[in-house]
């Protein structure tokens, strides 16, 4: 996209173009650019990408939302044990944790104006355990039956739970349990699409503070500001062009002469450059996210621990870190003493090829494929390139196969993938979530495969567990083991840049790493 088809898309989206851009965008409008977007209306539709969390992250509420803490750089980061209401005012947990009532807020209203309810919350409620993909993010928090939604009056609503779990509150306050407008979604349901799944992956139904105004997915995408919302502080933008420009350089460009305000996934090797525009800024932050190196366990010869081992003793992670990331990252190799319980953490290896070789004797001389999503590529051939290097130094031929883009996730579903580079998220921050999520079970997130039965016992042992002495004993051991059984080996924490003109203000890192557009304003 050149500069004229920037213009242009600016001005068929309502837009003053330049030379005008920066005198309208001193007051309440902003425009952003990306290199990708969103696929969907929908958070958690089947092959949902992550862009289409910023529609719905600002055009729906949740009943529960993560409150904010300052970091050292002064960019405002989510707060993971802080929670507030967004769309209830209030709630409460019953004395024996086996109950959460919420109340809704007085004069909510969907962008149609009609009132919210607890029958809506409900029905939304019921959708996300409907799904496979939401039911399994809500059993982490005991929530996996419609019945365990009860309507209590119009206002308000109640959550019922089998034993009581600290997961279930801040489930509320993820991405999946949106609450839509179930009057105007169930007119476009049917009997073998219930929650109307295939109308709302392309058109908004919700209540947030902005709603959709003009959209082309995969495009562009148009907010305007719903000033009937009532759970939170009204917005200072009025409305925000989301514009998707896939060339670099002239996001770059359009950042740089303020036809453009914040350019979203900044490439780590465009952050230094970008920093030193004038009038430029650029917020850094190490996600939770994280990048890997994938062996399946039960594939051979990644069956053995001893090549798995070998493997994580000879990858050069510095030289990885620098190629891939540019240094933008916090790195999971060597160690870290001050780690204690939390997960991921530095996993204790270092390059050593000697210990490597050793590990191999008697296992080699080994043929190997490695695969990478080629919508990754600017990360990923640059792992799967020295990787290839360092492996021949101790008997392993690998073998690089690109995958198309979008297609490496139905085959590690599959589990036909060996020996892989990806990067997942873990939502919530608990050590034993983390692992009941990556290392345990038959689905597509056990990356490895993983099947130790002392390892998944300890899952299952720390999923209630109230004893805090017991709980550190418990994850520590599975910290122990997931570093010697090594199902994966993890690389770093990537850090997600977003670079903004200097005037922008507001912006915070929000866990699901899309922008939350409501407290954006001019500074």
């Amino acid at each position: 996209m050149n500069r004229r088809q920037f213009l242009a898309a600016a001005a068929a989206a309502g837009l003053v173009p330049v030379p005008f851009a920066r005198a309208q965008a001193a007051s309440d409008v902003m425009r952003v650019v990306s290199e990708a977007g969103p696929n969907s209306f929908d958070s958690f539709s089947p092959g949902v990408n992550r862009q289409s969390i910023q529609i719905t992250w600002n055009v729906y509420d949740r009943l529960l939302r993560f409150g904010w803490k300052d970091r050292e750089d002064g960019t405002p980061a989510f707060d993971y044990f802080t929670l507030q209401g967004e769309l209830a005012e209030s709630w409460a947990v019953s004395e024996d944790g086996r109950a959460i009532t919420l109340v809704i807020r007085e004069g909510a209203t969907f962008h149609d104006g009609r009132a919210v309810s607890a029958a809506d919350v409900k029905w939304s409620l019921d959708r996300v355990v409907a799904s496979p993909i939401g039911k399994a993010q809500f059993s982490s928090g005991s929530m996996t039956d419609p019945a365990q939604f009860v309507v209590v009056d119009d206002r308000t609503i109640r959550i019922d739970l089998p034993q009581p779990d600290r997961f279930a509150l801040p489930n509320l306050a993820l991405t999946y349990p949106v609450i839509v407008n179930s009057e105007l979604a169930r007119q476009h349901a049917t009997a073998e699409d219930p929650f109307a799944a295939k109308w709302l992956q392309a058109n908004p139904a919700g209540g947030g503070a902005f709603r959709v105004e003009a959209a082309t997915l995969g495009e562009r995408v148009v907010f305007a500001r719903f000033d009937d919302w009532r759970s939170g502080p009204r917005p200072a933008l009025r409305r925000v062009l989301w514009q998707v420009v896939p060339e670099a350089e002239t996001r770059i460009a359009a950042l740089q002469r303020g036809e453009a305000d914040i350019m979203q996934d900044v490439a780590p090797k465009d952050v230094a450059r970008i920093a030193e525009m004038d009038g430029v800024r650029v917020a850094g932050v190490p996600t939770q996210a994280f990048q890997f190196i994938g062996m399946n366990t039960q594939i051979a010869p990644f069956d053995n621990p001893r090549v798995r081992q070998a493997i994580a003793a000879a990858l050069p992670y510095d030289a990885m870190f620098t190629a891939a990331l540019h240094g933008r990252g916090q790195p999971l190799w060597g160690d870290d003493p001050d780690a204690g319980l939390r997960f991921p953490q530095p996993m204790g290896y270092a390059t050593d090829l000697a210990r490597a070789t050793a590990l191999m004797e008697g296992v080699g001389p080994l043929t190997v494929p490695f695969a990478f999503d080629l919508g990754q590529a600017a990360v990923a051939e640059p792992v799967a390139i020295l990787l290839q290097e360092a492996l021949g130094k101790i008997g392993i031929t690998v073998e690089i196969e690109k995958v198309p883009a979008g297609q490496l996730g139905s085959r590690l579903q599959d589990k036909a993938v060996p020996f892989f580079f990806e990067g997942s998220i873990a939502f919530l921050a608990d050590p034993d979530y983390f692992f009941r999520i990556f290392y345990h079970g038959a689905t597509r997130w056990n990356f490895g495969s993983y099947d130790n039965p002392e390892f998944a016992g300890l899952v299952e042992r720390t999923r209630h567990q109230t004893d805090s002495a017991a709980y550190a004993a418990d994850v520590a051991r599975m910290i122990a083991l997931a570093k010697q059984d090594l199902p994966v080996i993890l690389l770093w924490h990537p850090t997600l840049d977003v670079a903004m003109r200097a005037d922008v203000a507001g912006y915070g890192f929000a866990f699901h790493r899309m922008l939350d557009l409501r407290p954006l304003a001019r500074g």
